[in-house]
Formats: structure tokens, sequence, C-alpha cells
């Protein structure tokens, strides 16, 4: 099982999500239960898609319990600026380009790389974690282009 790492607010909206999906297990059987009411199963197509959205919502939920499960609430306290780590504010400069950017490394959940969330599961989060400000690391991405970045500052 993968560990999620979360910021606590990204864990109480995880939880919050579960609660949200396990209220919908009755809506559903309602439906599963109205439409069985009306007869003919073989031919009701509003108890086929009931069953359908069933099966798709516990399938939501198996998900979200083993994410809840697999869940590390990282205490912001702990996190110092000497090496790039978890919710550290990153900015990089992208020595191909010249261009200054500014990451927060999160866990994949929460990523969100138009508000500069970077998932420290992607190539440019891996290569980031662990250096000090100063280094100049190498990021792969998929395509094969290795990409250069040096790190400029390292906050909270």
């Amino acid at each position: 099982m993968a560990i999620h790492y979360l910021t606590q607010e990204g864990y109480d909206k995880l939880k919050k999500e579960l609660a949200d999906a396990l209220a919908q297990r009755p809506v559903i059987s309602a439906a599963i239960a109205e439409a069985r009411e009306k007869g003919d199963l073989s031919e009701n197509a509003e108890y086929e898609s009931a069953r359908e959205a069933q099966g798709l919502l516990e399938l939501k939920i198996a998900n979200l319990k083993d994410q809840v499960a697999n869940a590390r609430v990282i205490d912001e306290s702990q996190i110092g600026t000497e090496k790039v780590q978890m919710l550290n504010k990153v900015t990089v400069k992208n020595l191909a380009l010249g261009k200054e950017m500014v990451f927060t490394l999160v866990g994949e959940s929460e990523a969100d790389f138009s508000k500069g969330r970077l998932a420290a599961t992607t190539p440019i989060g891996r290569a980031l974690l662990g250096h000090s400000k100063g280094d100049v690391v190498e990021a792969k991405l998929p395509s094969g282009q290795i990409m250069k970045y040096e790190i400029l500052d390292i906050t909270l």
C-alpha cells in the first residue's frame, strides 16, 4: 500500500469526502429498491443504472478508505528549511529558460500545478527533495528530457 502524505487540511478534506460517499449508500439502496418494485429486472434500465451507480460508489469508498488508512499527516512544526522536504515552498530557477518558479511540495492528492502545489512524487518534486539552497538538480521528465533547476530559496 502506498503512503499518502497530507497536510492536516488535506486529511480533513479526505475524511469528509469519505463521509459524504458513505452517506450516499442509503440513497442508492433506496433507488435500487424503488427500481426493483417496478417489476421485470431484466429490462429495467433504472435498476441497471442504480446498480452501476452502487458499484462505482463502492469502488470510490474502498479507494477513499485505503487513502485514509494509509495517510500520514505531516507535522508542519517539524519542517525545516535547510533541505527541501514536504510542505516546503521552494523557489527555483529553470536554467534552460531562465525563469523563476515557486512550488510547494505536497502529496499527490493535494497537488494542483496551477496553484503551485507540486506533488513530491513528480520528477521535479523527487529531484528537489533533500537538496539545499544553491544546489542545481536535474529532473528527468517522462519525455526523456532532462531539466535543470537551481534552488534559490526554501521557506515554510
